[in-house]
């Protein structure tokens, strides 16, 4: 299922806080981002973790289960972001069996919506 055509999410983020790690680790192997595509995929890394994204989309909002590896071990879980009103996302971000994570991005500059 493809975006809403209004979607405001759709583009790539740059992960800029978390609430369980700082700075130092969320850009430990390269820019933390999470890119939200307008065709049901996406990616996101952070720390040493790199996942994809399975999204879903309904009229207002979009949430997103995610595989991927942190540390060679194989890791899953659901997310989901909401715009803010300063222009930033928020990211529920759940692992399973695990801990849960509040991360805030802002939209990478030559990122647009759909």
């Amino acid at each position: 299922m493809s975006a809403p055509a209004g979607c405001q999410l759709v583009g790539r983020w740059r992960i800029v806080e978390a609430d369980l790690w700082d700075r130092d680790y969320l850009d430990l192997c390269g820019p933390a981002a999470i890119v939200i595509g307008g065709e049901g995929r996406g990616e996101i890394a952070f720390g040493a973790m790199q996942a994809t994204l399975d999204i879903e989309y309904s009229r207002s909002s979009i949430g997103f289960a995610w595989t991927g590896f942190d540390e060679g071990d194989e890791i899953s879980g659901e997310g989901a972001p909401e715009l803010l009103d300063d222009g930033f996302i928020e990211i529920e971000f759940e692992y399973h069996n695990g801990d849960d994570a509040v991360l805030k991005a802002k939209r990478e500059p030559f990122s647009t919506a759909c």
